[in-house]
């Protein structure tokens, strides 16, 4: 197998192109779920706060950060930096200066860091934090990601904040002792309990042209080694056009064509019609091919969505995670289904682990359904004075064109 890697051009591109083929990831890329987290251990580490993003304190807080962005536009907000190659630990040169000073303003860094023109390792760390805060992937360097989120002007963001509060406070009731959120443009999901976030996973979420719907409901089941039936979109969209270009697309993948009559075999399917939409595609369980992963977690809506584990689990180290038909791809999904079990008699982790190695198809009704919200937060604040931003990918805050834009080069920095 050829080693591939995208590149970030690529990704993007792909995020933001309106076409319906889809990307299948190699089985090597799932091992970029771990390495992207975890290669640099404690030394990358970025503290989180443990304040759940829908509740009264966060929204007490971002209501705070709109003032301090409007006192520091007051002052004149920031300088947009020019850089014209990576910078990281060892860098050194103007551009660093002015990136100190870029990271003091928003207290990234502290002010007695002082101005040398050494990329040194307390920028690194407040390169970190502001990544984190962007929900970039935390690698202390300046790639062209961590630059268009930093160029981006204190109005934007002041703009941003003030449309967000509107939002967060629809959502700053009661939302329930245990609940999840979706937040659909940080492609992100939080599990809160107590009023404290217990678990959060990176997620995959709808591309542009798919988007993942907002909703309210509660989530009654999970299905352990689930088939997958092939929505009908997916197959004019994605899978006829694959199958033109790849026949043995389907067999591979363990794909089954279901007629009036039984079983179709590929060959006997006109794929240069529009005969295939009239059939059930159906792909046999199986976590380490079936699209579905190892899990299904079921939400009764209108919209016939839901979440779920993949075997693709390399997008989890992506930044741009806008990848799925409107679905949600849920990270580490043992414990966010060990989450959603808990009060559930007879589904400890020992179980859960026990039946996803069994392969056997398995339902477990949850004993007390559990509030499941997808929103779209593109910034919000925490108690701690964390200021957090995301890419309004949809274009929802109508503000115009956001800075994911910028990511469209030949080449990173």
């Amino acid at each position: 197998m050829p080693n591939i890697r995208l590149t970030r051009r690529e990704t993007v591109l792909a995020m933001l192109s309106t076409a319906a083929a889809g990307v299948s990831l190699p089985a090597f890329a799932q091992q970029a779920e771990w390495r992207q987290s975890y290669d640099a251990g404690s030394r990358n580490a970025v503290a989180r706060s443990s304040t759940p993003m829908l509740s009264p304190a966060a929204l007490a807080a971002t209501e705070q950060a709109v003032e301090t962005y409007r006192a520091l536009a007051a002052r004149g907000g920031w300088p947009s930096l020019q850089v014209s190659e990576r910078l990281a630990v060892g860098s050194r040169g103007p551009s660093v200066v002015a990136l100190r000073q870029r990271l003091i303003v928003t207290g990234d860094l502290e002010a007695s860091a002082g101005d040398s023109n050494i990329y040194d390792s307390y920028v690194e760390a407040g390169v970190r934090r502001f990544q984190a805060r962007m929900g970039l992937s935390t690698t202390g360097s300046i790639n062209r990601a961590t630059l268009a989120a930093l160029n981006v002007p204190v109005d934007r963001r002041i703009r941003q904040l003030e449309t967000n509060i509107v939002r967060l406070r629809t959502w700053s009731g009661n939302l329930g002792n245990r609940y999840v959120v979706a937040n659909i443009p940080a492609a992100a999901v939080e599990t809160v309990e107590n009023g404290h976030v217990a678990t959060r996973h990176a997620a995959g979420v709808g591309k542009i042209d798919r988007q993942s719907p907002l909703l309210q409901t509660k989530i009654p089941e999970v299905n352990f080694n689930p088939t997958w039936t092939v929505p009908a979109s997916i197959i004019r969209k994605d899978l006829i056009p694959k199958m033109q270009k790849e026949p043995n697309y389907l067999t591979e993948n363990k794909i089954r064509i279901i007629g009036p009559n039984g079983e179709i075999p590929p060959e006997r399917v006109n794929w240069r019609s529009d005969e295939a939409t009239r059939y059930t595609f159906r792909q046999d369980p199986g976590g380490e091919f079936n699209s579905l992963g190892f899990v299904r977690i079921n939400i009764p809506s209108p919209h016939g969505v839901y979440m779920h584990d993949t075997p693709s689990k390399g997008i989890f180290g992506d930044d741009y995670r806008f990848v799925s038909s409107g679905c949600i791809r849920v990270q580490n999904v043992r414990d966010y289904i060990a989450f959603l079990l808990k009060e559930t008699p007879g589904w400890d982790r020992a179980r859960i682990d026990e039946v996803i190695a069994s392969g056997e198809r398995v339902n477990a009704r949850i004993a007390n359904p559990v509030p499941c919200y997808w929103v779209y937060i593109t910034a919000w604040a925490t108690p701690d004075g964390g200021v957090q931003f995301r890419e309004d990918i949809y274009n929802k805050d109508g503000l115009g064109a956001s800075a994911v834009a910028a990511l469209q080069g030949d080449q990173d920095i």
